[in-house]
């Protein structure tokens, strides 16, 4: 009997729970597809707004460069970030192209003092280099537009909402399940946030919307798109036989080479005129 009563509230918490996810999550697209064709509908749910995440990042940002500065790790080197932040004006100019909104968004970068081969962009267009990846890639311009660019489309395509609402699905799961059965429940917003954006690997299709989205971004706004594969060559090759720490979230499958050249030649033309 007791058995009997287990396996029937799970079964109808698992009914309830899907009946809450499917009414929770919309079809969305986030951005125009762009010369690269970036088609892809993305579910997005209704607990994980586009304002609030990026409210969260702009918060969680505030505290992180906050403590860097502290530290005497934030933007030391002028010419560093000079340069960081041309490059990064140059491309934001150009995101109209995906989503006209994202022209005023309150974009910052910053350049880490830190040993560690990284990059990063937050929802709302709140952005990272650390100097390692400067210091230890010595990448030439159109590499870094490649690197700053594929963190770029990471947040003109949402990814990390698109993540955090798996995350909070799987928690509203947790959450039912707690009241049934006492297990714990799930974590609130800025967890999830930290978590997508510095702890879980991005998935293939992220990755290479990014990488595509990226490279369209650097060619209109005049920077070589093939410098996009001699930077994740140097990104692979760097540190020897342990990938930087950029790579760990970041996976690199043979084939992404092969995707970049064929991205990259699609937008060659925009290169070409932009140089005009």
């Amino acid at each position: 009997m007791f058995a009997m009563t287990k396996w029937r509230r799970l079964f109808l918490t698992g009914a309830l729970v899907s009946t809450m996810m499917a009414g929770g999550c919309a079809s969305v697209q986030t951005t125009s597809s762009g010369a690269v064709g970036i088609e892809r509908k993305q579910y997005m749910s209704g607990l994980v707004s586009e304002e609030a995440l990026q409210q969260e990042a702009a918060s969680q940002y505030a505290a992180m460069m906050g403590q860097a500065r502290q530290h005497g790790a934030l933007d030391t080197n002028s010419a560093h970030v000079q340069r960081v932040r041309a490059i990064t004006q140059r491309l934001i100019n150009q995101v109209g192209v995906f989503r006209p909104d994202a022209r005023s968004w309150n974009w910052e970068m910053h350049v880490v003092n830190s040993d560690e081969v990284n990059a990063w962009c937050m929802p709302g267009g709140k952005m990272a280099i650390y100097a390692g990846l400067i210091n230890k890639l010595k990448p030439t311009d159109d590499e870094l537009a490649a690197v700053i660019g594929h963190e770029m489309a990471h947040a003109l395509r949402e990814h990390s909402r698109e993540q955090v609402s798996q995350q909070m699905a799987a928690g509203i799961g947790l959450s039912v399940l707690s009241a049934v059965t006492g297990m714990p429940g799930a974590a609130d917003l800025g967890n999830e946030l930290t978590k997508v954006m510095f702890t879980l690997p991005n998935s293939r299709t992220h990755e290479l919307e990014a990488d595509r989205m990226g490279v369209e971004l650097a060619a209109r706004a005049g920077y070589d798109p093939r410098a996009a594969i001699t930077l994740w060559q140097k990104m692979e090759s760097a540190g020897g036989g342990r990938p930087p720490e950029f790579l760990s979230t970041h996976p690199s499958p043979a084939s992404r080479m092969a995707d970049l050249k064929v991205a990259a030649e699609r937008v060659m033309p925009l290169y070409e005129q932009a140089k005009r």
